[in-house]
């Protein structure tokens, strides 16, 4: 049986800290990235100190929004015992990092995001994997436009580095009067871990199941070759698990984790549908196919997207067909560096 969910506020990204269940709490933190409007950072009471799990960007509007919101629980930011991280996208582990820094605070995360964090130490450019992926899609264009996009120095961050200890998949890390169990499950990143508390029916979910979206596959330095593959094989770990709430790391609490998976599997499998459709009607490349289809829940086109955006479709879309050649509904060759997909006969 899972937990009730508590009364929540108007907007689930309203500042402050929101009771879960006793002795667990809700901390939004706003994101430069107005689509995702804050992540979830939550405050797991413990003897030795509370237990964030999450810990948002490492900005100074976060870090002060995040020690009011503990002040208010009684906490001061060195007060933390440690923090458990999800995945490491800059959103849930730079802070950590940074109240290290600080403070000395214990950081773990999974140990899968182990090269995407050493990745990020060596000097690239921003999403040099994803450059060279979107030309083996077919988007020679995009790849041009995505590493001729400015950035200024100013806004270039630190290297994330690594926690101090990893956190395994089957791992149970024993708090006060609760257990998390660890769960390794890839797709959005190849480390991601989600936290379940089995006896309190709750779920620590990252990003691997939003209530709202879907996450993007394999944005990272260093990205799996079949993300999606992982990502839904993620999904059904957790499906064929006791139900329970859904703690994510965007959007509200919600009562039905399996419902939520339910509606990603079924999203999924109509994409993937789709895109095999596409190639039958005689798009060979991903970038084609993505231009075929529509997105988001406005239905636009792959023009109307900005190129960041477009750039996340085109690799999705890869994903997709990489499934379905797994799955042996295409087939799939390479031909001058651009992968080509056809219907198998």
């Amino acid at each position: 049986m899972t937990a009730p969910v508590v009364e929540q506020a108007a907007e689930w990204y309203e500042p402050g800290a929101h009771p879960v269940v006793p002795g667990v709490h809700r901390i939004p933190l706003a994101l430069p990235i107005p689509s995702l409007h804050a992540v979830n950072v939550y405050v797991v009471e413990d003897a030795d100190g509370p237990v964030l799990i999450d810990s948002g960007w490492a900005m100074p509007d976060s870090r002060a929004a995040l020690e009011s919101a503990l002040r208010t629980l009684g906490h001061k930011p060195e007060d933390v015992a440690q923090f458990l991280v999800t995945h490491a996208h800059r959103d849930h582990y730079s802070q950590a990092l940074a109240l290290r820094g600080s403070f000395g605070t214990r950081v773990r995360i999974g140990r899968g995001e182990r090269p995407s964090i050493e990745a990020s130490a060596v000097p690239r450019g921003a999403h040099a994997r994803q450059i060279e992926m979107l030309r083996r899609c077919g988007a020679a264009g995009l790849a041009a436009e995505i590493a001729a996009i400015p950035r200024d120095p100013a806004d270039e961050e630190d290297p994330l580095t690594a926690p101090d200890a990893w956190l395994d998949d089957g791992e149970r890390v024993a708090l006060t009067g609760r257990a998390l169990d660890v769960f390794a499950t890839p797709g959005h990143t190849r480390g991601h871990v989600v936290l379940r508390d089995a006896a309190a029916g709750l779920l620590f979910a990252g990003d691997h199941v939003l209530p709202h979206i879907s996450p993007s596959i394999g944005l990272e330095a260093e990205p799996e070759r079949r993300p999606l593959r992982s990502y839904l094989d993620s999904l059904r770990l957790v499906r064929d698990m006791a139900d329970t709430l859904l703690l994510p790391a965007h959007g509200p609490v919600t009562p039905s984790t399996h419902a939520r998976i339910d509606e990603l599997l079924e999203h999924h499998a109509a994409r993937l549908d789709a895109a095999a459709e596409q190639v039958r009607a005689g798009h060979g490349t991903a970038f084609a196919v993505a231009g075929a289809m529509t997105w988001t829940r406005r239905r636009r086109t792959l023009a109307d997207l900005d190129s960041f955006s477009r750039m996340l479709a085109v690799l999705e879309i890869e994903a997709h067909l990489d499934v379905l050649a797994d799955q042996g509904v295409l087939d799939a060759h390479e031909e001058g560096g651009v992968r080509r997909y056809a219907p198998r006969a």
